[in-house]
């Protein structure tokens, strides 16, 4: 089998994707395949394990009773599995969509200090992600973009630490707020202040090559080489390129080690492995393992790849 039969050989939230960015298909057909994520799959098993107030493993950010006491971070609760449907690509004006999003705006508090879910919280980071799946499933999310806003770093981008006195920006913080506000520009259209803090917090990232201290031009964090999924809050080199794919912008120079970093960890047979997993409850695995062919990666690798050589 090929690698595009491969991976059409998978889940409806692979299948679409593949159509859309790597075959060429008729809109149609991308549509009939999308729509099969909320009733098939990965897409329906999540949606299946709502609690009866419409959250994740009873919370915002983490599940309700989480002591701090596991491996890991959990990754189940409501946050987390948003971010994971709008990654599947759960049609977000369907009208279930619409159902799971008022269930959680009408429920959701952030553990922080009971915030409604789509006002956010203080740690940008999180109100990134917030920002992202809110804008996506078309809820009024100004509000935090404002915040996020007047967040900003002297060198462009964002750290939860801020608060805590640091000055200088995260990757992680930093690619979570890029996203949401990218989503958000989609979504309405944005304005010239989020235009600026986007363009501001890219080039935090294209000054480092993506992964690179600038000080001394050290890798910043080896696992900024390696791929995982689901990624969560954790940025990487495949992640921060699949960014810059979705934002529309031209190919910089400044992405081509990490780019090449990408082409390399190409296997013999065509395919990418699962480089890591973030440690920390599920609800359930998305791949096969670390160390075995990742859908997930391939897919991501490739549609990266042919944008880079466009």
């Amino acid at each position: 089998m090929d690698v595009i039969g491969w991976l059409l050989d998978s889940d409806p939230a692979i299948r679409w994707q593949v159509l859309h960015d790597l075959t060429g298909a008729p809109p149609e057909e991308v549509a009939a395949e999308r729509e099969r994520v909320a009733r098939e799959g990965w897409g329906a098993r999540l949606l299946a394990l709502r609690g009866d107030d419409g959250l994740w493993a009873g919370g915002a950010c983490f599940p309700q009773g989480y002591r701090g006491d596991e491996p890991g971070q959990p990754w189940t609760a409501t946050m987390h599995t948003l971010q994971s449907l709008q990654i599947l690509g759960l049609d977000p004006k369907s009208d279930l969509a619409q159902q799971v999003i008022a269930r959680v705006a009408g429920n959701g508090r952030w553990e922080h200090a009971g915030q409604r879910y789509f006002d956010g919280e203080v740690e940008p980071c999180i109100n990134g992600r917030t920002v992202e799946t809110g804008a996506y499933f078309g809820v009024d999310v100004s509000g935090i973009v404002a915040r996020l806003l007047d967040e900003r770093l002297a060198d462009g981008g964002w750290n939860c630490e801020a608060e805590n006195g640091s000055v200088r920006s995260s990757f992680h913080t930093t690619i979570n707020v890029l996203e949401g506000l990218l989503e958000y520009e989609r979504a309405t259209g944005g304005s010239d202040a989020v235009r600026e803090a986007r363009r501001a917090g890219e080039e935090f990232l294209l000054e480092r090559g993506l992964f690179r201290r600038k000080s001394t031009g050290e890798v910043a964090d080896p696992a900024f080489l390696e791929f995982a999924f689901p990624y969560y809050w954790r940025h990487d080199v495949l992640r921060a390129l699949d960014y810059f794919r979705r934002s529309a912008a031209a190919p910089d120079p400044r992405m081509a080690e990490a780019a090449e970093i990408v082409e390399a960890k190409r296997q013999p047979d065509g395919r990418w492995r699962l480089d890591r997993v973030h440690p920390g409850r599920v609800h359930f695995a998305f791949e096969d393992g670390v160390g075995r062919p990742s859908r997930w990666n391939t897919l991501r690798a490739l549609r990266v790849l042919a944008w880079w050589r466009s």
